[in-house]
């Protein structure tokens, strides 16, 4: 039984209402394209919403941390962004000029360039681009291989830059093109099986090797694309150090660095723009989404001796959308004047600690991440063994030799300490190493050390042990079906949210900057029931759920009372919003 609120009204009117929802359903389905992505997993209707709170055609009320994918940084109809689009419309100004000068545009720019990154603002140029962030990506492109002559980009393995063909070259699943493709640091999934800082380095030296290696295939690029945070890549945020290197690496070899920014400005990250967080002023600034005010606009920001466009080297019909540009200023002020930025980072951060008191609880959420609002929630199989351990089993870590223990695809395995050589029946290695120290034993010292290993050996093995990343855990399959069924049952509940990631297996949260504590709270709470409904349905949910001592979570008390509980929780959000 569905348990969002509905819209009260006689039967007769909810039955005509319920079959309005569903005609308009079925004339999508029948006659729009199969490209179709969200509508498959969102069977609502829209036709009211305002801040947070969704209404559809059949009365329901959803909280929405979709956010039109980020796009609607004052939630939905924000009084200042319709108060500048009417102020417009009610002046007789023209709506559509192509790239001439008008006054709602040097508005816009002028605002824009007030909360650009220190470095960018005051040597800018701004170029307009048709109204999606892919041809803005398109755009940067043809800037920088204009403006160096030359024609490679380099990109990183799970980014997300667009649906156009030079954006889609530069994603994470493009195949036979001319992008060179990077390692991106994470933690949970690190490439290099060993995560935090010195994944990281790790993956900054590959890039370097890359680029200076004669023999590695790849000619000196035009530009380096990068994402701030991965959005759609399962919400992954770069080290604020690795992004430093990567400023340092381009400089040092004249490669303009590109920041996509569409999906991470405009305070969504806890920043006004997410490269702040490290200090980085990148050459370009790739801008959408939210800079139109829930409109469509794109533009891209670059050092102007970059400008070596000929007169209509880039160009786009729609590119001078007045009413975006008049909700775009509205919007960009707003966020700036009311520290919403800063709002982000605090509220995301203990939104953060929540999530991950309830990854503590269900073993199917392997990992909780994200920068400010930007938060992802990564789902995964509870019963499967470890990737790590799931190899070794196969037989695909060896045993013997230095590093024959080692696990370079899945996690940080165990890597010999000085001093420890091989014994009967032991492996060399087998025992103490990056991640884990083994208990006393016949030949080791109270600390799990070995007998004889001098002060200097155990000083390396420590260094060794603190470059391991703080998550050595080996994570466990994606789950991709679990995250469906988790995302089944927040919409069930009132929750709108979004799936993403290399297996679409994370739970994304992209709330409006402008959402309360109270509506936050009931945000989580009904992403923590969707959670437990489907651990207990899923064949093995004593697996999915780890019972913590004390915990009074939904087993320990009825339906009837739980349901009750969320129906208050959505009571409270949605008058919060109201409100608001």
């Amino acid at each position: 039984m569905a348990v969002t609120e509905t819209v009260r009204g006689d039967t007769s009117d909810s039955a005509g209402v319920g079959a309005a929802h569903e005609g308009i359903l079925r004339r999508q389905s029948a006659r729009e394209s199969a490209a179709r992505t969200y509508a498959r997993a969102l069977p609502i209707v829209p036709v009211r919403a305002r801040g947070l709170t969704i209404e559809g055609a059949d009365g329901s009320r959803y909280l929405d941390c979709l956010s039109g994918a980020g796009t609607l940084a004052l939630g939905h109809n924000h009084p200042v962004v319709l108060e500048a689009i009417r102020k417009v419309l009610d002046s007789g100004a023209p709506l559509h000029v192509l790239d001439l000068a008008t006054p709602v545009k040097d508005a816009f720019i002028t605002e824009l360039f007030r909360t650009l990154p220190p470095g960018l603002a005051d040597n800018a140029r701004v170029q307009f681009c048709g109204p999606a962030g892919t041809d803005a990506v398109e755009a940067a492109f043809k800037l920088v291989r204009a403006a160096t002559g030359r024609t490679g980009i380099l990109a990183f393995s799970g980014a997300y830059h667009g649906m156009t063909a030079g954006a889609l070259e530069a994603s994470g699943g493009a195949y036979d093109v001319r992008v060179a493709r990077l390692p991106y640091p994470q933690d949970y999934r690190c490439p290099f099986g060993v995560g935090g800082e010195q994944g990281a380095e790790l993956a900054a030296r590959w890039t370097e090797s890359v680029l200076d290696d004669p023999k590695s295939g790849v000619r000196h690029p035009a530009g380096m694309i990068l994402e701030p945070v991965q959005g759609e890549g399962g919400v992954i945020p770069a080290p604020d150090e690795w992004m430093r290197r990567m400023r340092q690496i381009t400089a040092d070899r004249s490669i303009p660095l590109i920041a996509d920014e569409v999906q991470t400005g405009v305070g969504r990250t806890g920043s006004f723009w997410a490269v702040e967080h490290s200090g980085v002023t990148p050459d370009v600034m790739v801008l959408s989404k939210a800079i139109g005010g829930s409109l469509p606009l794109a533009v891209i920001v670059y050092r102007d001796d970059l400008d070596a466009w000929q007169p209509g080297a880039h160009a786009g019909t729609f590119r001078g959308n007045q009413l975006a540009m008049a909700a775009g200023m509205a919007t960009l002020a707003y966020v700036r004047e009311n520290r919403l930025a800063e709002r982000a980072a605090d509220l995301g951060t203990r939104m953060l600690n929540q999530l991950r008191g309830l990854a503590a609880e269900f073993d199917c959420i392997g990992d909780v991440r994200g920068r400010g609002l930007m938060i992802g929630v990564e789902v995964v199989e509870p019963e499967a063994e470890p990737l790590r351990e799931r190899e070794r089993s196969a037989g695909l870590a060896g045993e013997g030799g230095a590093l024959g223990d080692r696990d370079w695809s899945g996690g940080a395995g165990d890597l010999p300490v000085p001093g420890d050589s091989a014994g009967p029946g032991r492996p060399r290695g087998a025992g103490v190493g990056v991640g884990r120290l083994v208990g006393p034993g016949p030949d080791r010292t109270a600390v799990g050390w070995p007998t004889g290993v001098t002060p200097a050996d155990r000083a390396a093995g420590a260094a060794a042990a603190a470059m391991q990343s703080s998550q050595d855990h080996h994570p466990r399959p994606a789950a991709p079906e679990l995250a469906v069924a988790i995302q089944r049952e927040c919409l069930r509940r009132g929750l709108i949210v979004e799936l993403g990631g290399r297996h679409s297996s994370v739970v994304r949260l992209l709330p409006p900057l402008t959402i309360s504590d109270e509506q936050a709270t009931a945000v989580l709470d009904r992403l923590a029931d969707a959670v437990d409904a489907v651990s207990r349905s899923h064949p093995g949910h004593d697996r999915l759920q780890r019972p913590q001592p004390g915990q009074q979570r939904c087993a320990d008390r009825a339906e009837s009372t739980d349901r009750g509980d969320r129906a208050g929780r959505g009571n409270r959000a949605d008058r919060a919003d109201e409100a608001g």
